[in-house]
């Protein structure tokens, strides 16, 4: 099993977090925040990847602390279950759906943290959580997971559908990056040699 474990505890947040990459989408999710957890949620059941996240953060203040902390936390605990990176298909892509919004994401799990970002919000806030730190989410874990990704909206109106879809068009991309290539299981999926 390509799992991991990261507690990482500062000023401002403790947190405990494990991930299990050939898991079956089974969660438990506490970030304080709910709609977070919701979203956090959605990347364990459609990426199929098991998440044990628990995060104590100084949500008095505000969230931004507990966002970007467990984005990090998150993206360390892929990087590490990932290992090598041996035998990944390395890419992913997803079209993603929900009612009148369609988001497109591909990624690349290169050791290259980059993210694009092309998704804009109406309203500032979705439940208690800021909707500014949704891109900060999506950068954070990209910058620990050590991926490319791309996040597009084509179109959509809702706020909830344009957030949700984004996080489970990440959910399908990495489940296809992070899966092993049968026909390349013991090669990394580079002409470097190293990812």
């Amino acid at each position: 099993m390509r799992s991991a474990t990261i507690n990482r505890s500062t000023a401002e947040t403790r947190i405990d977090v494990t991930v299990n990459l050939d898991g079956t989408g089974v969660y438990s999710i506490n970030t304080g925040i709910g709609f977070l957890d919701h979203m956090v949620e959605q990347l364990s059941r459609h990426g199929l990847i098991d998440i044990d996240l628990k995060v104590d953060g100084d949500l008095h203040i505000d969230g931004h602390h507990t966002v970007e902390d467990s984005a990090l936390a998150l993206g360390q605990a892929v990087a590490q279950a990932l290992g090598d990176k041996r035998g990944i298909r390395r890419y992913g892509d997803a079209l993603s759906p929900m009612d009148e919004t369609l988001t497109r994401v591909a990624l690349d799990i290169s050791g290259r943290p980059w993210l694009v970002w092309k998704t804009a919000f109406t309203v500032s806030r979705l439940g208690e959580l800021d909707t500014e730190l949704i891109e900060h989410w999506f950068h954070s874990f990209a910058q620990t997971a050590g991926i490319t990704l791309h996040v597009e909206t084509l179109y959509g109106s809702n706020n909830h559908h344009i957030v949700e879809a984004a996080f489970k068009g990440l959910a399908r991309a990495l489940r296809a990056a992070v899966e092993i290539d049968p026909r390349k299981a013991d090669a990394i999926p580079s002409t470097k040699g190293v990812l």
